[in-house]
């Protein structure tokens, strides 16, 4: 299956922040994570993640630091911060009422058929 390109960018601001709330995290972890939690449906890219996590941390939503890995290769590491937190807490309330809605669209559509 494959998602579409506006309901992956849509999604990919609360994920990456949802992640995030999972714990610190680089670029590479982040991406698995969201293959990992979408069964492999939602393959990002380099080049689609940092784009996004630059912006979160222009926001203000996450903060980032420069770790050496146990492998000795030097790291960047987000994290959530507090801002992060309350936003994400605005992005569940609106996606389960956009999934609701659908959902309740999508159930009255196939009781009929």
């Amino acid at each position: 299956m494959n998602l579409s390109k506006d309901l992956v960018a849509a999604s990919a601001t609360p994920l990456v922040l949802s992640i995030l709330a999972e714990g610190d995290s680089y670029g590479y972890a982040i991406i698995k994570r969201a293959a990992d939690l979408s069964g492999g449906v939602m393959q990002w890219t380099d080049g689609m993640l940092y784009p996004i996590l630059h912006r979160l941390e222009s926001q203000g939503l996450i903060a980032s630091e420069v770790r050496i890995a146990d492998t000795g290769r030097k790291r960047k590491y987000y994290r959530l911060n507090e801002t992060g937190s309350a936003v994400i807490e605005t992005y569940q309330t609106q996606w389960r009422t956009v999934y609701a809605t659908l959902n309740k669209l999508w159930e009255t559509k196939l009781c009929l058929a």
